[in-house]
């Protein structure tokens, strides 16, 4: 059956040691003995009535014992209830807060690291290293031919007269023509005819719609030919602008065509800039894998609007050529922050929201206030403290990023590194309950922030306040009206134990009996009482034994399975389609293991299957089990998954990233191979006494074929896994199998 994998547990074990035991038989109530009947004796004759004494009597002093000893405890349960329920609902409102500000985290960390990869994917495309060299020898003999006097007036005059004034709508700086101008005669060339004719600032749509000035230059040339696939970067991306920079510092093509085309990053006024340092970072690293990114600032070209950058080098490690500048659109972290605007919906409420501060203490996304109600949110933040002029802009731009400051002390204890949950006042004024953390993904010092007013966030403790009140003072009520009856009926317990008595054969097992009488009464109820205790702490013990029985099931086998193996079937088999399998070997572990000892060596393999367990319950796949020097596992068996083939070549990578940070750690020499392959699999229970859980088939066969193919350690995959993964991770073909279908070519992760 090829290279069949087996799990083996049984109830109450979990892990890859194979134990063999029986079903556990259980019983439920029906199966209990009933207690033996209790006869009734007659009642006996009358007794000469006794003089009665000076005083209460007994009915009287009972009645009032119960009613002391009930409202008492009422009270008392009242006051305690209320204690662990307020901090209970305050707990879990700390802990929803909390949920909702590492949900957006875990979110925006993934977006950005998703744009991030576009960028590096974008940079290593052919086109782009193409356009790159083209552009760049097109702007160098660009910049040979001279301005003239009367073409350099005409550009000052649009500067002055066209962008400037736009410029000063957005600024309260004041700026130089001449200042802003390209240093070298390319960018006034381009600017010229370009940005000058179509005004970019007026209709961006018709200046990037422009292929060809018909000027005549080389330059317009290589821009006719490559103009396309920039624009279309940017409409299928999302992205603000792309940016082309030689590796000089000038940038030789804007798909905008703003007036940074032509400026020079390593000179004059954009030396200084957060584009400019990105720049030097990823030309620096001499890497074509780099990424370079940036916080956001205030960029002249986009009229000082707040700008972030991802910059990453284009060409060989050995010849780079330049670099690819992205212009990050604010609206990508937006939507991930505020779920597209559906606060309500993912559990923030009326006044929740999840906001991120910079180290300088301004906000790097937007307000729900001011997208709710931009009327009344200038109002709300200046009495809060905040300038009138701040509160006027940011209701005139629609936005707070890199306006609005929102210090305050859980933004200031994120900033120290700080995690946790405090009530204090935002930037909004209204006190709030906050959950803080520090954001530092791809070198970004943020802060992220998730707030909510306290009187929304504590309204469930207000109104279980109001309950319990009312509920206590019914209870009290009805105790004291019970402890009268009770007084009254205080000749009739036997009734009453009999009553009880049928409950328990009903099958309700918390019915208990009053037994304040110290005589054969109370005897017989604090016996019937200790009954019904027993019975009831052992149907729990038989129902805890079934769910552990039943969810020990589930995580050995699909529902499907266990499903029919509760009803007595042998030699279940089920089998799945479209099913990705890994198998990896750990390689070197043997030499590894012979220089630590026996018990060290147990202790360090245990330390890496945890490991691998981690990343398998972190990515989404399901662990098969450990095998002798590596791990089995699938993606889309236990839950079908429509991106099952990723998650498990992910989970490749996150193998090989362990043993990475192992030998790390612990300075070994451990690698891993690891096939990985999809397709059909069986997936079966042998026996009963002994629970035997087996996966074979197609795709477990092809995966251990696979990582065989050259021997090395390295990540091989099927011809079915690089086609469903595509261009998102880098593949070189490195040999073939025969396979079931017959020769496939097998891959290795680049």
């Amino acid at each position: 059956m090829g290279d069949r994998r087996t799990v083996d547990a049984s109830p109450g074990q979990t892990g890859p040691a194979r134990r063999s035991t029986g079903a556990p038989e259980t019983s439920g109530p029906s199966e209990t003995a009933l207690p033996p009947e209790t006869s009734v004796s007659p009642e006996p004759a009358p007794t000469p009535r006794r003089r009665r004494r000076p005083g209460l009597s007994i009915q009287s002093r009972l009645l009032v014992i119960l009613l002391v000893t009930t409202l008492l405890s009422a009270l008392v349960v009242g006051v305690i209830g209320w204690i662990s329920g307020r901090d209970s609902l305050r707990a879990a409102a700390y802990s929803e807060l909390t949920t909702i500000r590492e949900l957006r985290s875990d979110d925006l960390t993934r977006t950005l690291g998703e744009f991030v990869a576009g960028v590096r994917v974008a940079s290593a495309n052919a086109s782009a290293e193409l356009a790159s060299v083209e552009f760049n020898a097109a702007f160098a003999a660009l910049d040979e031919q001279p301005v003239s006097a009367e073409d350099d007036a005409r550009l000052i005059d649009w500067y002055e007269t066209s962008f400037l004034p736009k410029l000063a709508e957005h600024s309260d700086d004041v700026f130089d023509a001449r200042s802003l101008l390209p240093p070298g005669n390319a960018g006034r060339h381009l600017q010229l005819a370009y940005t000058v004719p179509t005004d970019p600032y007026e209709d961006q749509d018709a200046a990037s719609a422009v292929e060809d000035a018909g000027d005549g230059t080389a330059w317009s040339a290589v821009h006719a030919r490559f103009h396309d696939y920039f624009t279309r970067l940017v409409d299928n991306f999302g992205y603000v602008d792309v940016l082309l920079v030689d590796d000089r510092g000038n940038v030789v093509y804007t798909a905008d065509k703003g007036i940074d085309l032509g400026a020079d990053l390593l000179r004059g006024p954009y030396e200084r800039t957060a584009l400019a340092d990105a720049y030097r970072e990823a030309m620096a690293s001499g890497s074509a894998s780099t990424v370079a990114t940036t916080d956001f600032e205030p960029y002249v070209p986009s009229l000082e609007e707040p700008t972030a950058w991802a910059v990453a080098p284009v060409g060989d490690a050995g010849d780079l050529t330049g670099a690819l500048a992205v212009q990050v659109p604010i609206s990508t972290i937006d939507a991930v922050l505020t779920g597209g605007g559906g606060w309500k919906e993912q559990g923030l409420g009326e006044t929740g929201e999840v906001y991120l501060v910079g180290a300088d203490g301004l906000m790097r996304s937007n307000s729900r206030p001011l997208i709710e109600d931009p009327s009344g949110y200038a109002d709300r933040v200046v009495a809060h403290g905040t300038p009138r002029s701040v509160a006027d802009e940011v209701v005139a731009r629609g936005s707070t990023v890199l306006l609005q400051p929102a210090s305050s002390p859980a933004v200031d204890a994120a900033r120290g590194g700080g995690t946790g949950v405090m009530v204090s006042r935002e930037y909004i004024g209204a006190e709030s309950l906050t959950a803080f953390a520090p954001f530092e993904t791809g070198g970004l010092d943020w802060v992220v922030v998730a707030r909510m007013d306290t009187a929304e966030a504590f309204a469930p403790v207000d109104a279980f306040t109001r309950t319990l009140v009312l509920a206590t003072l019914g209870i009290m009520l009805l105790a004291s009206l019970a402890a009268l009856v009770i007084a009254q009926a205080f000749t009739r317990p036997i009734r009453k134990l009999g009553d009880a008595v049928g409950q328990v054969a009903a099958g309700d097992l918390d019915v208990r009996v009053a037994t304040p009488r110290r005589d054969e009464f109370g005897d017989l109820g604090t016996a019937f009482n200790d009954m019904a205790k027993s019975l009831r702490v052992k149907q729990d013990l038989i129902d805890e034994q079934k769910a552990e029985y039943d969810r020990l099931l589930l995580t050995l086998m699909p529902a499907s399975v266990a499903k029919r193996y509760r009803k007595g079937e042998d030699g279940i088999a089920e089998e799945h389609q479209d099913v990705s399998v890994v198998y990896a070997d750990l390689l070197g572990f043997d030499e590894f293991a012979d220089a630590l000892g026996g018990q060290e060596s147990v202790m360090q393999l245990g330390q890496l299957v945890k490991s691998f367990d981690d990343a398998a319950e972190r990515i989404g796949v399901e662990k098969v089990r450990p095998l002798r020097e590596g791990y089995l596992a699938s993606s889309g068996l236990m839950v079908p998954r429509i991106d099952n083939v990723r998650r498990a070549v992910d989970f490749a990578l996150e193998l090989r990233d362990v043993v990475e940070r192992f030998n790390a750690q612990h300075d070994s020499r451990l690698a891993m191979r690891i096939g990985v392959a999809t397709g059909t699999v069986t997936a079966g229970v042998v026996g009963r006494t002994s629970l035997a859980f087996d996966l074979w088939g197609e795709a477990v066969n092809l995966a251990h074929l696979v990582r065989t193919v050259t021997g090395d350690a390295g990540i091989f995959v099927s011809e079915g896994v690089r086609d469903g993964v595509g261009e998102a991770i880098a593949f070189e073909e490195v040999g073939s199998v025969e396979a079931k279908d017959g020769r496939q070519t097998v891959w290795k992760v680049v």
